[in-house]
């Protein structure tokens, strides 16, 4: 599984879980209007990645 999911607003929970589940870490959840959800054909609304390193 790749460390980024796109997802539905249907398939958000589902997306953290998977992620959660594969890393055994807490997503960085974010808004994302521009892609397809990984779950379906509908447009993902939220992009779940690995959180960004802060200095």
């Amino acid at each position: 599984m790749e460390r980024i999911i796109h997802a539905c607003e249907e398939h958000v929970d589902m997306a953290i879980d998977d992620y959660v589940n594969e890393f055994e870490e807490a997503p960085e959840v974010l808004k994302d209007e521009v892609t397809q959800c990984h779950y379906c054909q509908h447009k993902a609304v939220y992009v779940i990645k690995k959180p960004e390193e802060f200095c």
